[in-house]
């Protein structure tokens, strides 16, 4: 039947160009278990109803088990002159079993809603393994930023000294930004795990189906009924690629901070040898392309994003082939989030950490000015605005001679010019960046008593978060152990 099978309607083959360019098994091959799948399901579907035979069903659901065998074992051979997985197997089972039982197979339904079918359930176990990948992120952070919740380091903003923080306290806003990722692929989760299957090409179909027992046999968490508007769906496929676009800019960020602190100037951190490369020409070099490629490959997945709102931005109603698009932007925007997790999870495990550079950089450079204008608000009774003229009079003439405030006689002799009396003693406390994290117990604060409390949040956030996901995962064991219950009873 290979090359002749959906060619009925035509005089001859399909020009041999055409089926190279309409292909779709390159992006399609990694869903050959959820066709088998679903096929299994609709058959166990069409017998129930009364619409096959149960004799029917046992032929049919023998030959799908026999390809999936022999994909298993690597014998499952794909046909390049059937331009998808679906007919390929559909091909295998009326070869294994005959026309009058494998022809069956593909009653009351199309390939518009199968492929739907096959992408969603693959789809949503690559999200659920996202959502894994995050959290194992998020525990190496966790792991850092209560080891350095004490390590004192300048913060910034417009990349220039702003108030001091402490690296615990850096890194955890990586672990309270990725929970927000978390809770956008719940809700992409959500929007992919409605079974299209039964929708048929457009319009449903005049056979007595059960769509519910397909849902749930697969399951998924409910029916996406409307059949028109399921077979020329892909928001669900622009909703995930914006969420992992969201997700990678943020991996990104983090990746950015990563090459800006590991650079000479700064010193805060050292990658590993075994995360690091080198130069063609200059044999001292030591790059972060680990950070660097993250930061790049960014790129690739805001591309499928705009190239998916792209296709569907001028399609009519129904299903069209520029859907066909959709898989690969898909498959290769995964791998690339993936690897980027997988990567900077395993760099950051022999990272170093320099406190003692990070220290020395909170000390240099009048990141504790903000706390100084506080202390004259709090202790001497000045408006803000007035404490902040000071400070900054304070800044001026210091640079000016070329001073900082690690010289406190000097930030002492001009606060006597406006007079202001202070020791050199509690002077020296309220310009030290250690004390001044220490002061910042506001919530969401600097101090680590302050991060050790988010982190135990955080924490506790994560576990909720990994509780949900392994009953999302176990909801659809439950559904796979269903099926093969129900085709031993066959």
């Amino acid at each position: 039947m290979d090359s002749k099978m959906l060619r009925d309607r035509f005089k001859g083959g399909i020009s041999p160009i055409l089926l190279e360019f309409s292909s779709s098994l390159e992006s399609d091959k990694g869903m050959i278990l959820e066709d088998v799948w679903g096929s299994e399901v609709h058959v166990l579907m069409l017998m129930k109803q009364g619409i096959i035979s149960r004799g029917d069903a046992k032929k049919i659901i023998e030959s799908l088990k026999k390809a999936e065998k022999n994909f298993m074992n690597g014998k499952f051979k794909l046909s390049e002159e059937l331009e998808d997985i679906h007919l390929n197997v559909e091909n295998y089972v009326i070869k294994n079993s005959g026309l009058d039982y494998g022809g069956r197979m593909h009653t009351a339904r199309s390939r518009n809603d199968q492929v739907l079918t096959d992408t969603k359930i693959r789809l949503r176990n690559e999200i659920l393994e996202i959502e894994e990948l995050v959290i194992e992120f998020q525990k190496t952070l966790l792991i850092l930023a209560e080891k350095y919740a004490d390590a004192v380091m300048p913060g910034y903003t417009h990349m220039q000294h702003a108030q001091p923080m402490t690296f615990g306290f850096w890194i955890s806003s990586y672990v309270s930004m990725l929970i927000r990722d978390l809770e956008r692929l719940k809700n992409a989760y959500k929007s992919v795990n409605l079974c299209p299957l039964g929708a048929c090409a457009l319009a449903g179909t005049s056979f007595h189906i059960d769509r519910k027992f397909t849902s749930r046999l697969l399951g998924f968490d409910g029916v996406h009924e409307h059949s028109l508007d399921a077979v020329g769906s892909r928001d669900f496929v622009a909703e995930t690629l914006a969420v992992m676009a969201i997700l990678m800019s943020n991996l990104s960020r983090f990746a950015e901070d990563l090459i800006i602190w590991s650079s000479y100037e700064f010193g805060f951190i050292e990658f590993s040898d075994s995360f690091s490369t080198g130069s063609s020409i200059m044999p001292q070099k030591k790059n972060p392309d680990v950070a660097e490629l993250v930061r790049g490959k960014s790129g690739r997945i805001y591309g499928s994003l705009i190239q998916i709102l792209t296709v569907l931005k001028g399609l009519p109603s129904g299903y069209n082939r520029d859907l066909q698009e959709d898989r690969e932007l898909l498959w290769d925007s995964i791998h690339v989030l993936k690897s980027s997790l997988r990567v900077l999870n395993e760099g950051l495990r022999d990272m170093k950490i320099n406190k003692e550079r990070m220290e020395e950089m909170a000390n240099s450079n009048f990141s504790t000015a903000t706390e100084l204008a506080n202390f004259l608000v709090r202790d001497k009774d000045l408006s803000f605005r007035k404490a902040y003229e000071i400070v900054a009079a304070i800044v001026k003439e210091l640079i000016r001679k070329k001073k900082d405030f690690r010289d406190v006689e000097n930030v002492r002799k001009i606060l006597k010019k406006f007079t202001i009396e202070i020791s050199a003693k509690e002077l020296g406390n309220v310009l030290d960046p250690k004390k001044v994290v220490a002061k910042n117990r506001s919530m969401g604060g600097t101090s680590p008593r302050e991060v050790r409390r988010m982190l135990r949040s955080f924490k506790n956030v994560i576990k909720v978060r990994n509780g949900d996901l392994r009953k999302r995962r176990d909801r659809i064991r439950s559904a796979q152990r269903l099926t093969e219950e129900m085709i031993k009873e066959l």
